[in-house]
């Protein structure tokens, strides 16, 4: 059985097994006490396991991805713009995702009780904030799982790295095995995702009862914000920014795109966006390697629009405010970890404990999402290809790199 089946099992089993144990909890069983209090140890494992991975992965991607663009060729008039063109769809991405989230309000109404330990916001100004991510020692940054003070330093440290030249070189070396260990090691966490999530939804679903249907009109949200992003933001993008057919992109994306809904993985996308950004949209070797094999590493459209909904949803689960300074905060790691986001699935429920915590969320917020994050995986994946397809695009189209007769030959033949 493949793992996202399993853990759509898992998600309909926890929620029937909540039910059972919310009518049980309700006439004050005691044998419904002890299986919540046994799932929510399970659950809590889970959330565990997840923040274990965050600061390494944060870590290592972040370094492993500024030092791959070190290259000055790479990094003059193509590397900017395709980085600025990156940042404000990421951006546009975001704010989106908060006026649909903001205007729906899908976790009104669960009134949540706050855990212990928790307060009801990041309980700092603006500037207290941005002074708060500087680090002074970053092995206590990772010992407290200080995202925010990893990724300052992470970026300080890729700078070093190139700066420093061949000797670097073998320090980046060193990171690039922890990446990919990282990523492997997230394999296995999410082997026990299925487990995960029944026993997250059992307990979730055992303190709401019926009203886990709640949950769906998150994903809901999710969705309409990405449709918005890919058929406002991207078409206007081509139409506008490149000058180039709408029809067309969409016609010779369509196999990228069935890859990107079904495996929920922009790294496993990219062979097959990347043919067919060469083959059928026309764009040249150099500019579609480079815009498609960078955009798959640090831009997630998508995965910002779910993360930024999630947040909010989250929050209002709760029953806490969300106030200018706690939505800046919002934009700005949502932004960060969007780019550190590792284009695999699961890793958006790793990258989604980063935001909880920046924001002074409960973590345990996570247990109400988890079970439906295979929904916003794979439409944010979509959204993430389409993404990083529609920069290069535009890219090649300033650069005067790309066959519009091929490109627009693609309307007109399968």
């Amino acid at each position: 059985m493949k793992p996202w089946l399993k853990i759509l099992v898992g998600l309909v089993l926890g929620i029937i097994t909540g039910l059972i144990l919310f009518h049980q909890v309700e006439m004050q069983s005691a044998l419904g006490k002890t299986c919540t209090e046994f799932l929510t140890l399970v659950g809590k494992a889970f959330i565990d396991l997840l923040k274990m991975l965050v600061g390494l992965i944060v870590f290592s991607s972040l370094v492993v991805g500024m030092c791959h663009i070190s290259d000055p060729k790479k990094m003059g008039r193509i590397g900017l713009t395709t980085i600025i063109f990156y940042v404000v769809t990421t951006l546009i991405a975001i704010a989106i995702g908060l006026v649909i989230v903001f205007a729906i309000r899908p976790g009104v109404g669960l009134n949540l009780p706050i855990p212990g330990g928790h307060g009801s916001g990041s309980g700092q100004s603006l500037i207290d904030f941005l002074f708060s991510i500087v680090p002074s020692n970053p092995f206590a940054s990772f010992a407290e799982g200080n995202v925010l003070q990893i990724i300052v330093f992470g970026v300080f440290f890729a700078i070093a790295i190139n700066m420093t030249g061949e000797k670097g070189k073998v320090v980046l070396g060193y990171i690039e095995s922890l990446s990919e260990i990282m990523a492997r090691l997230t394999h296995v966490v999410m082997k026990f995702a299925p487990y995960g999530v029944f026993a997250l939804m059992a307990t979730a679903v055992g303190v709401i009862g019926s009203k886990f249907l709640l949950l769906f009109s998150a994903v809901g949200c999710i969705f309409i914000a990405a449709l918005i992003q890919i058929f406002l933001i991207f078409t206007v993008a081509l139409k506008y920014a490149a000058g180039v057919g709408i029809a067309p992109f969409f016609k010779g994306m369509k196999d990228a795109i069935v890859v990107a809904f079904t495996t929920s993985s922009s790294s496993a996308t990219l062979p097959v966006s990347l043919e067919c950004a060469r083959d059928h949209l026309g764009l040249s070797a150099d500019i579609s390697g480079f815009v498609l094999s960078l955009g798959s590493t640090i831009n997630m459209n998508g995965t910002a629009i779910g993360q930024t909904v999630l947040a909010i949803f989250i929050a209002q689960a709760y029953g806490i405010e969300i106030g200018f300074t706690t939505i800046i905060i919002l934009m700005f790691t949502t932004l960060i970890s969007a780019i550190g986001t590792a284009g695999i699935p699961g890793s958006g429920l790793v990258m989604l404990s980063i935001v909880l915590n920046a924001m002074g969320l409960p973590l345990e917020g996570i247990a109400l999402v988890a079970g439906i994050d295979r929904l916003r995986d794979m439409i944010a994946t979509v959204v993430n290809i389409l993404g990083d397809a529609v920069a290069a695009v535009y890219v090649a189209k300033k650069e005067n790199q790309i066959d519009l007769t091929k490109y627009h030959k693609v309307t007109w033949i399968e």
